[in-house]
């Protein structure tokens, strides 16, 4: 599993309480492979949780951020656990100086350009959620989540989705990812209630499309 399926994740409210969700994880055949907790306190600090496994290979994945009220992001952290790798981040976004300061575990430091604000991958998606809520598709900007990527925006129209055995109604809105070396396209489904609930997920894998369901 790669990483890029942490952009297509989004937790919590947008109001001060704290608010906690729970995806199951499934294989293209339905299979539950695990499952994801995302908790946010506001609109400043968000969290995943996530555990999930096939046969001899376990992933778990700890992620955090922190951002101002406006969406703009202060600090990321990564602690990732794919099979037998181990990997351990960090990302700082310093908009004075016009930089992002990445720093690993063993000790490695590189910079990435900032031109003023900058959000990473979590609370890139909860500024989504405050644009829908507002009626408005945010325009193509720039993410971050190790390294940088270029995010484009496309409204899918209105669409029943089945959560829990129930059929909801959500808006879909596509997401084109584009990094160094990578491009994918993902879906995500958002429910028309007043916080704009991330109701469903889809992304590429090479076996198939696998899938994160709002558990009710």
């Amino acid at each position: 599993m790669r990483p890029i399926w942490l952009m297509m994740l989004a937790a919590g409210s947008l109001a001060a309480a704290t608010e906690t969700l729970r995806y199951t994880v499934n294989w293209p055949s339905g299979l539950s492979l695990g499952e994801a907790v995302l908790t946010a306190e506001g609109n400043t600090k968000f969290e995943l949780v996530l555990e999930a496994s096939i046969p001899g290979f376990a992933v778990k994945d700890e992620v955090r951020a922190w951002a101002k009220g406006d969406f703009c992001s202060v600090k990321l952290e990564k602690k990732l656990s794919h099979g037998g790798k181990k990997r351990e981040e960090l990302m700082e976004f310093q908009p004075e100086a016009g930089v992002v300061t990445r720093k690993t575990l063993r000790g490695g430091e590189s910079k990435l350009p900032l031109n003023g604000c900058g959000r990473d991958a979590l609370t890139m998606i909860h500024y989504l959620r405050s644009e829908l809520k507002q009626g408005r598709i945010p325009g193509a900007q720039q993410t971050f989540f190790g390294a940088a990527y270029q995010l484009s925006f496309l409204y899918g129209g209105a669409q029943n989705v089945q959560i829990g055995g129930a059929y909801e109604a959500a808006d879909r809105i596509e997401v084109k990812i584009e990094g160094p070396a990578s491009r994918h396209t993902i879906e995500l489904f958002f429910g028309r209630d007043a916080a704009r609930t991330p109701l469903l997920m889809r992304a590429p894998l090479p076996l198939g499309a696998f899938t994160m369901e709002l558990q009710r």
